[in-house]
């Protein structure tokens, strides 16, 4: 009985580490053609708005995320995802700043949309349609 769990648990393993590997051409192989490509992006936007906000952060980081466009960490590191690279101008920009403006604002409070608001005044659409996005990844 325990030898059919036993292979049912290594073929699921097996599966894992290929999908990760991009063995199969997948996700792995897309986020290594893009991710360069998305950590110029990320720089280039992040020194643009700073140039309102002046902030500092730490570390800035391209990642290979499921289901996470961005986020900040209390050390005031940004993680990016690679699939921001494949996304239209206006939505880059809205990733962006979320995440530059969790710097000051390490919250979703009034004061931190109206923060976002300074530089994307039509964050409420781009935060629609950046769900949209979100949607169609991850039936991927």
């Amino acid at each position: 009985m325990a030898e059919w769990w036993f292979k049912r648990k290594v073929r699921k393993r097996v599966k894992r580490v290929v999908r990760r590997r991009g063995a199969l051409g997948g996700p792995r192989k897309d986020y290594l053609r893009h991710k360069e490509a998305a950590r110029a992006l990320v720089h280039e936007k992040l020194h643009f708005f700073n140039q309102h906000y002046k902030l500092a952060w730490g570390s800035v980081a391209v990642r290979n995320q499921k289901s996470r466009w961005g986020s900040c960490s209390k050390a005031g590191n940004l993680n990016f995802n690679y699939r921001l690279a494949l996304l239209p101008p206006h939505l880059q920009d809205y990733v962006v700043v979320h995440e530059l403006c969790h710097l000051r604002e390490f919250n979703h409070s009034a004061k931190f949309w109206r923060l976002v608001g300074e530089t994307v005044p039509q964050y409420l659409l781009c935060k629609k349609e950046l769900h949209q996005h979100s949607i169609a990844i991850a039936k991927k």
